[in-house]
C-alpha cells in the first residue's frame, strides 16, 4: 500500500478538535460500555487500528478477554447484560444503517427500555464518533502497534 496522508500531521487543528469532541461525547456513558460499543463498531467496520486501540484501553480498565473476544458474536454470548445488549444492538443498527436500513422498532424499544432519552443521545454520539474514527483510520491507512502511546501524544494536540 502506498503512503497516505497522516491526518494529524496534515491538519493538527481539525484533528485536535475532532479528538476533543470525541472525548466529550463519552460524558454520561459508562466507560466500560463505551469500550464495548467502540470495539463492536470497529469490528463491523474492519478497522484494525481501532480494534487494537480500544481492546487495549478496555483491558487496561478491567474488561475481560472473554467479553472482548465474544463481541464478534455477542447475540449468542450470555456474558452481556440487557443494557449492554441494547447498546450493542443500537451500535450494530447505526453502524450498518447504509446497508441494513433504519433501526427496527424492536431495536429502538430495547434501547429505550435501558437508556434515558439523554443517554440515548450520548450513546448515539459515541457510536457516531467511533464510526468517524474508523473511517479516518481506514481511509488514511493508519495502524499503530502502540495506540495508547499515540493516543497520549494526540491528546497534546487538543485546542486549549
Amino acid at each position: 500500500m502506498s503512503a497516505r496522508t497522516n491526518p494529524f500531521a496534515a491538519d493538527r487543528h481539525a484533528m485536535g478538535e475532532w479528538l476533543a469532541y470525541s472525548q466529550k461525547t463519552e460524558g454520561g456513558i459508562d466507560r466500560m460500555l463505551a469500550h464495548l460499543v467502540k470495539v463492536r463498531a470497529s469490528i463491523l467496520n474492519g478497522c484494525a487500528n481501532c480494534i487494537n486501540m480500544h481492546t487495549q484501553e478496555a483491558r487496561r480498565d478491567g474488561e475481560t478477554e472473554q467479553r472482548l473476544h465474544l463481541l464478534a458474536a455477542w447475540r449468542e454470548a450470555p456474558v452481556y447484560s440487557e443494557r449492554e445488549r441494547a447498546a450493542l444492538a443500537w451500535t450494530d443498527a447505526l453502524t450498518l444503517v447504509a446497508t441494513k436500513g433504519p433501526p427496527s422498532d424492536e431495536v429502538y424499544a430495547a434501547l429505550a427500555a435501558q437508556f434515558s432519552p439523554e443517554e440515548q443521545v450520548r450513546l448515539t454520539q459515541v457510536i457516531n464518533v467511533i464510526n468517524g474514527w474508523n473511517r479516518i483510520a481506514i481511509g488514511f491507512a493508519q495502524f499503530d502497534p502502540d495506540p495508547l502511546r499515540t493516543a497520549a501524544a494526540a491528546r497534546e494536540m487538543q485546542p486549549a
